[in-house]
């Protein structure tokens, strides 16, 4: 069975372009378990033992590894201070219009470009009430009464 180190290596590469073409990290657990395998079968002729390895390594990198990878790709996202706006009431000093790409409002001293959450045209001089913040946009609903 001398084929099957090259067995073992086309696993291997395999592996590695799928790995390549994704963006999670999927597959390179099966890739360092098939270099082991291919390894071992340099010295071992059996393929039951090169597949035993093959699945052992790669479980227990996987086992090891997968939870420090999760940690490690976990996004933290750090509020701003214009997240301090969420919720507030603002007035608004160009009529609001998502169709036309108008609207501004003055809140806290600062005037900020804002759209509607609705698509409600909210006229001038309108109070809204502040949902969340898209860019440099305040996302806005007509207060309500």
């Amino acid at each position: 069975m001398d084929y099957l180190p090259y067995i073992w290596i086309a696993v291997m590469v395999i592996m590695a372009i799928f790995e390549g073409v994704t963006t999670q990290l999927v597959s390179v657990w099966f890739v360092i378990g098939a270099l082991f395998a291919a390894i071992v079968s340099f010295l071992v002729p059996d393929f039951g033992i090169q597949f035993g390895v093959f699945v052992g390594v790669s479980l227990i990198l996987l086992v090891v590894t997968k939870p420090l990878v999760k940690k490690a790709k976990e996004v933290k996202t750090e509020p701003t201070n214009a997240d301090r706006n969420i919720g507030k009431i603002a007035i608004v000093t160009q009529e609001i219009n998502n169709t036309a790409g108008t609207g501004q409002v003055k809140l806290g001293g600062n005037t900020w470009t804002a759209r509607s959450l609705n698509d409600q045209v909210v006229p001038e001089g309108a109070k809204v009430t502040v949902r969340e913040i898209s860019g440099v946009k305040l996302m806005v609903v007509p207060e309500s009464n």
